[in-house]
């Protein structure tokens, strides 16, 4: 007995802190890994060991400050592109991107120290910086800091309060069976919520969908006049360089029942976005329709239209909405 509790304390001190850079790597990489449960786990497993609390901290600040650093790099090789890959599990992908974006704007340097403790921002801050040109020198003194307050309280918390934890850490191996549970759970849980937003947007599917070619038929026709065509698109608005479809509108999606007041009831409202399966463009529509509105989506959205080679224009400089550099 007492030889299978030091083999399994001399395999927890091997590998316990692989384990849990492994882990803590996985949460800024946008992959739902809960690392402040194993940072709770491992705070609580130091208090009498085999893992020693400053090791512990050493492991997860350095964890989280490779995987940001991954992610700022990759955020400015490629911008906005990246942030779409990581928002991609999202029903409204221009949503998902908007708000990192708005705290941004809103709290500036601030956002990344606190970007950790904020669900949905956490992957999405490092590469948004990397997109906003932020030097790496201050983006890694400040993700530095925001790494070290988030392993700090959690690691904090399971030192401080380990008594409350005991069945975790007082029996490892009972412990390493209840983690994994946890685990398993928790990214059960998370693919469940996205099967779920996924069949909630199959409601909306009965939105009518156009193809690009009949709406470019009638947008460049006289049937314009029974049309209006508006850009839902949030995050394609804040690159001045940005295009979209010749004679459409910008009509913010997250302002939307704002401007219900200027759009047309007399025509047709035919919506486009970006994002995956029309989602926003559907989103939008549904609502329009319960104003009393007669709406419709671009099939495949702004891609299709120019994949067909439908004119596009540049968006004016009163629509962008620029992001800070810094």
């Amino acid at each position: 007995m007492s030889n299978s509790v030091h083999t399994l304390s001399s395999n927890i001190t091997q590998h316990g802190y692989s384990i849990l850079f492994a882990l803590v790597f996985a949460e800024p990489m946008g992959l739902p890994v809960p690392a402040a449960l194993a940072l709770l786990v491992a705070g609580a497993s130091s208090v009498k060991g085999p893992l020693h609390l400053g090791s512990v901290l050493l492991t997860s600040v350095s964890a989280l400050l490779l995987g940001d650093a991954l992610l700022f790099l990759l955020g400015r090789w490629t911008g906005w592109w990246l942030l779409g890959i990581l928002c991609k599990f999202s029903l409204n992908p221009d949503s998902c991107i908007l708000r990192s974006a708005e705290s941004f704007r809103r709290h500036g340097r601030t956002m990344l120290v606190l970007a950790k403790f904020v669900p949905g921002i956490n992957s999405l801050a490092p590469p948004l910086a990397g997109s906003m040109n932020m030097r790496f020198v201050q983006f890694f003194t400040l993700d530095l800091a925001g790494a070290s307050l988030y392993a700090v309280a959690w690691c904090g918390a399971g030192f401080l309060f380990s008594d409350f934890l005991a069945a975790l850490t007082n029996r490892y191996q009972t412990g390493g069976r209840i983690l994994l549970r946890l685990v398993v759970f928790g990214i059960a849980i998370y693919f469940a919520y996205h099967i779920w937003l996924l069949l909630k947007s199959g409601a909306l599917s009965y939105v009518p969908r156009v193809s690009a070619s009949e709406v470019a038929r009638r947008l460049y026709s006289d049937l314009h006049r029974d049309m209006a065509v508006f850009d839902v698109r949030s995050h394609g608005y804040y690159s001045n360089k940005a295009l979209r479809i010749k004679s459409s509108v910008r009509l913010e999606p997250n302002t939307l029942l704002e401007q219900t007041e200027r759009l047309p009831k007399d025509k047709e409202i035919v919506l486009y976005c970006t994002c995956h399966r029309e989602a926003t463009s559907l989103r939008v529509a549904r609502i329009l329709q319960q104003h009393g509105f007669r709406s419709s989506v671009i099939k495949g959205g702004l891609r299709a239209w120019r994949k067909r080679g439908f004119p596009v224009e540049t968006v004016p400089p009163e629509d962008v909405v620029l992001l800070p550099t810094f």
